[in-house]
Parts: structure tokens; C-alpha cells; sequence
């Protein structure tokens, strides 16, 4: 039985629409403290760029932008 694929996130209404060249101060704002809240309590930056409708990319500078330290790459190791 092969593994199942985790579902896709759907974008949020907030963000539907606004990944665009000219976003507003607020929208880039809104995005910015999403983004590091988000990724706070544990959200991945791909579930992150499903949720805004942005690139992998855009969330990175957007984290780098609101100065969040970003974590390493993989799964936390598992305590024996």
C-alpha cells in the first residue's frame, strides 16, 4: 500500500488575488506577520506558500524581511 500524499492547501481568501508586482504597504504588512506567526508555531514554508498563493521563494524573503530565523532543513531527529 503506498503512502498517502498530503493534501494540498487551498489559499487563503486574505491572500487570494494579491501575489502581484504591486502589492499595497498593507498587503505586504499582512503577509509579513502571517507568515512569521505562522511559521513560528511550525508551518513549513511550502505550506506557508499554498496558503498565500506565493512561491517558495517570496515566503523566504518574506520571513528575511521580517527578520524570522528560519529553521534547518529535514525532520527533528527522534530522542532514543
Amino acid at each position: 500500500m503506498p503512502y498517502p500524499c498530503r493534501p494540498v492547501l487551498e489559499v487563503l481568501p486574505e491572500f487570494a488575488g494579491t501575489a502581484s508586482v504591486r502589492q499595497t504597504p498593507e498587503q505586504r504588512g499582512r503577509l509579513l506577520a502571517f507568515c512569521a506567526e505562522q511559521y513560528a508555531v511550525g508551518r513549513s514554508i511550502h505550506e506557508l506558500a499554498e496558503l498565500t498563493g506565493r512561491t517558495q521563494s517570496a515566503v523566504r524573503r518574506a520571513l528575511d524581511q521580517g527578520g524570522v530565523q528560519r529553521r534547518g532543513r529535514g525532520a527533528r531527529r527522534v530522542r532514543d
